[in-house]
């Protein structure tokens, strides 16, 4: 089972990083997010990845061809264009298609592209900005066990501002991080590859068009992950992020 992932977005409310790379190759604790993303699939036998490029595309076909370069043995066919490393430095038994699929091209259309190279059988989907403890093998069964063409991992919104309860002008009560009760999107989809068929062109919306009218049709399910997940749209996610990592505590770090 191959796994998507959407690499090609502006990520201009994190434009402090932005501006010199794209938003998966921001690093939390020295490795791009991507890196993280990519991790927590190996993890789960999940090792095939299909990444849709657009904005500063040539900075991730530079991070993967040059991957080995930190190794210190390293065996390369020139014949092949392949590189493998021996010894100490990575070790990840990674496939990684890189697909160049527009600079404007929108979500469902970064999609749309990526069909061809994902074979015609179930696929994952992820975003590269989001980290998450989701058991991905619990995922699968649960698609598997309800037979629609898509499940979504619904997730809770991370608290951004603490909550202020005011009697009059007196404060009554303040909680820093208020238990969110909502679901929301947080992406770590599983797909059947008729899901094309929601998909127009390059203009589409997968969060907009695709999947609303994939509910009209009662062909979404939602996996309910009552676990970490954490986005990193803005510098103080990534900064929050960074500090888990730092501090031995990633919840998202499920891999050896």
């Amino acid at each position: 089972m191959r796994v998507a992932i959407l690499a090609g977005g502006l990520g201009t409310r994190l434009a402090e990083e932005t501006e010199i790379r794209p938003k998966p190759m921001v690093e939390i604790g020295g490795h791009p997010i991507l890196w993280h993303i990519m991790q927590h699939y190996g993890h789960y036998g999940y090792n095939e990845f299909v990444i849709a490029l657009g904005y500063k595309g040539g900075y991730i076909r530079r991070y993967f061809s040059e991957y080995h370069a930190n190794a210190s043995n390293l065996r390369v066919d020139m014949s092949r264009g392949v590189a493998q490393a021996h010894g100490s430095g990575p070790e990840e038994r990674w496939i990684v298609e890189l697909i160049e699929t527009g600079f404007h091209t929108d979500t469902g259309g970064r999609i749309r592209r990526l069909a061809p190279y994902m074979g015609n059988e179930t696929f994952l989907l992820t975003w590269g900005d989001g980290v998450s403890d989701v058991n991905l093998s619990e995922l699968v069964e649960f698609h598997k066990s309800h037979g629609r063409l898509v499940t979504v991992t619904a997730v809770h919104p991370p608290p951004r501002f603490g909550q202020v309860v005011v009697d009059g002008s007196t404060v009554v009560d303040y909680t820093e991080r208020p238990l969110q009760k909502a679901w929301i999107n947080g992406a770590f989809f599983v797909c059947e590859p008729e899901v094309i068929e929601y998909v127009d062109d390059d203009t589409t919306s997968w969060e907009r068009s695709s999947l609303e009218r994939l509910v009209k049709d009662r062909q979404l399910v939602a996996f309910r992950h009552e676990g970490f997940w954490q986005c990193m749209d803005t510098v103080r996610e990534k900064q929050l992020l960074e500090e888990m990592w730092s501090s031995g505590k990633a919840p998202w770090k499920v891999w050896e």
